[in-house]
């Protein structure tokens, strides 16, 4: 049976890839900060809130850890390192925006993002491939943000060193069956957002996507082999503008929109 270990996994797009793969059949890993969101999500995965799933009820395992902290991330290292347990897919999808400039935020918010954004990720991936790479086979997904191609912000410079190591570790694996995907959304609804105290109402609705949407063409692209994903064409256009804009001119666009990523 196919496992998935999903940080982040009770709220937005981790939510949404919770629900593909609890609709897969696959059993799941949900790794959040909070037990009580970690055990409503569980029920109903489960099927306990009288949903039904084409393969019936999943197995769903929760596991509390704040992903910010050292003893956090043992705890989710340690459970992606258990042999007789394996965990096939990998998606460090926890994350958070600030909501404020570098220069007026606090400096234990920076670290904080960073932890969870770049050092968890780096420990994560790391647990899980040598099992995945021993098997043969298994897969890392890095939700990273189309923030990454915008430079602007510790948020937008966290996800753009996701999509860089993520491309590296796909290099890295090549030959072994194990696939590592970064995944760049633009907009989605989610509560992000709110989290980052951003108005919904600042941002075209063209802009939005919806979280299924997004985790259906991450596992389409991965499915393709392709290291790096950006859901919907208009994000694959403005992210192939950026690479041609004047690096000058893209960083005056990310003083703009680096926090509502």
């Amino acid at each position: 049976m196919t496992t998935a270990l999903i940080t982040g996994g009770t709220a937005g797009i981790g939510r949404a890839f919770a629900d593909k793969f609890a609709a897969l059949g696959y059993d799941l890993v949900l790794v959040a900060r909070n037990q009580e969101r970690l055990d409503e999500a569980a029920a109903e995965l489960r099927g306990e809130a009288g949903e039904e799933r084409k393969h019936g009820p999943v197995r769903v395992e929760t596991l509390s850890a704040d992903l910010a902290t050292v003893e956090g991330r043992a705890l989710v290292e340690e459970r992606l390192g258990e042999k007789d347990r394996p965990v096939d897919i990998l998606v460090n999808n926890a994350g958070f925006g600030l909501g404020h400039s570098f220069r007026s935020g606090s400096l234990d918010d920076e670290e904080r993002l960073i932890d969870v954004h770049i050092r968890a990720v780096l420990r994560l991936t790391h647990a899980a491939l040598p099992g995945m790479v021993l098997r043969g086979k298994g897969s890392v997904i890095n939700v990273a943000s189309v923030a990454a191609f915008v430079p602007r912000g510790t948020y937008s410079a966290s996800k753009a060193w996701v999509v860089s190591f993520s491309e590296s570790v796909a290099a890295e694996l090549n030959g072994t069956g194990v696939r590592c995907m970064a995944l760049c959304p633009g907009f989605t609804h989610t509560e992000f957002h709110d989290r980052a105290e951003v108005d919904p109402n600042e941002i075209p609705s063209w802009m939005w996507l919806n979280a299924p949407d997004v985790v259906d063409a991450a596992i389409d692209d991965l499915r393709k082999g392709l290291t790096v994903s950006v859901p919907s064409i208009k994000y694959k256009a403005l992210v192939g503008a950026s690479k041609v804009v004047p690096r000058r001119l893209s960083t005056r666009v990310g003083r703009g929109v680096s926090k509502r990523w």
